[in-house]
C-alpha cells in the first residue's frame, strides 16, 4: 500500500469511528423514553388504565390516557394525535382493544418511536379488520351487545362474564358503570390507511383467556408485526387484572 492509499484508508477509518461514537453518544444522551400515551378501546374509557398508570408514574414516566370519543374512527385518531402533539419528545404509544386500530393509524406521528399493543387490534393498512377477525372463532362477548338508539354497549352479564373475566368482581362492576357506549357504525366502518407497526418497534401482550378477541387472532397479529410478545394468563382486561405485567411490558418498551 502506498502512502496516499494508507492516508486515505486511515482518514476513512477515523471518520467511521467518529461517526459510530457520535451515534452512540447521541443514543446515550437520549436515554430511556419518558412519555407514554394510552388509547383505550370500546366499552371502556381512559380510567381502565388507572392501575398501569400508577405503576408507570412511580417509575418517573409522564403518562397521558386519552379519552376517545368513540363517535368515529377519525375522531378517535384525532384525539390521540392531539395528545401526541403536546409530548415533549419520543413517546411510547400504548393501546388496548379497538384502541389498537387507533394507535396503528395515529402511531405514524413523529413523536411515536415505539408501540405497545395489549390484547389489541393491529390491522395492516387498508385491511378489513372484521374480515380478518372472521377467520378466527367468534368470541362470546359479541353476543352481549345491546343497541340503544344509534349506540352500542355490553349487557351487564356479557361485561362481567366475557369482557372483564378475571377482574375482581367489585372492580368489574365499577368498570361496567363507567362503560362508554360507542356509535354502532364505528367498529364495522373503521379502517386504517397506515400501519405504524410496519416501521416502528412493537410489543404485544396476548391475553390467553380472552373472550372478546380470540387469543389466536392476537397471536397472529403479534407474529405478523414481529412484535416482542408476552402471553398473560388473563382475560381481555389484562391491564386491570394483571397491571404489573402490562406496566413491565411498557417499561421494557421505553428502554428496549
Amino acid at each position: 500500500m502506498n502512502r496516499r492509499d494508507f492516508a486515505t484508508s486511515t482518514i476513512a477509518a477515523a471518520a467511521a469511528t467518529t461517526m459510530t461514537r457520535g451515534i452512540a453518544l447521541s443514543q446515550s444522551a437520549a436515554g430511556p423514553i419518558k412519555n407514554i400515551v394510552m388509547a383505550h378501546g370500546l366499552y371502556a374509557d381512559g380510567s381502565c388504565w388507572a392501575d398501569v398508570i400508577v405503576r408507570l408514574q412511580r417509575a418517573g414516566l409522564n403518562v397521558t390516557s386519552v379519552q376517545n370519543p368513540l363517535t368515529a374512527f377519525e375522531d378517535d385518531v384525532a384525539a390521540v394525535t392531539r395528545a401526541l402533539d403536546v409530548q415533549d419528545g419520543p413517546t411510547v404509544l400504548v393501546a388496548h382493544s379497538y384502541g389498537g386500530m387507533v394507535a396503528t393509524q395515529a402511531g405514524v406521528h413523529p413523536n411515536v418511536t415505539r408501540l405497545v399493543y395489549v390484547a389489541a387490534r393491529a390491522p395492516d393498512a387498508g385491511e378489513n379488520y372484521t374480515a380478518l377477525a372472521g377467520r378466527f372463532p367468534a368470541p362470546p362477548a359479541a353476543k352481549g351487545l345491546v343497541k340503544i338508539g344509534n349506540y352500542l354497549k355490553l349487557s351487564e352479564a356479557a361485561f362481567l362474564t366475557d369482557f372483564a373475566n378475571g377482574v375482581d368482581p367489585i372492580k368489574a362492576r365499577v368498570l361496567f358503570a363507567v362503560q362508554q357506549p360507542n356509535v354502532a357504525t364505528l367498529s364495522p366502518n373503521a379502517q386504517t390507511t397506515a400501519a405504524a407497526w410496519r416501521t416502528k418497534p412493537s410489543w404485544y401482550a396476548v391475553s390467553k383467556r380472552d373472550r372478546t378477541i380470540d387469543p389466536d387472532l392476537e397471536r397472529f397479529m403479534a407474529a405478523r408485526m414481529k412484535a416482542t410478545t408476552i402471553e398473560i394468563d388473563a382475560g381481555y382486561l389484562s391491564l386491570v387484572s394483571h397491571a404489573q405485567e402490562v406496566a413491565d411490558l411498557v417499561l421494557e418498551a421505553t428502554s428496549g
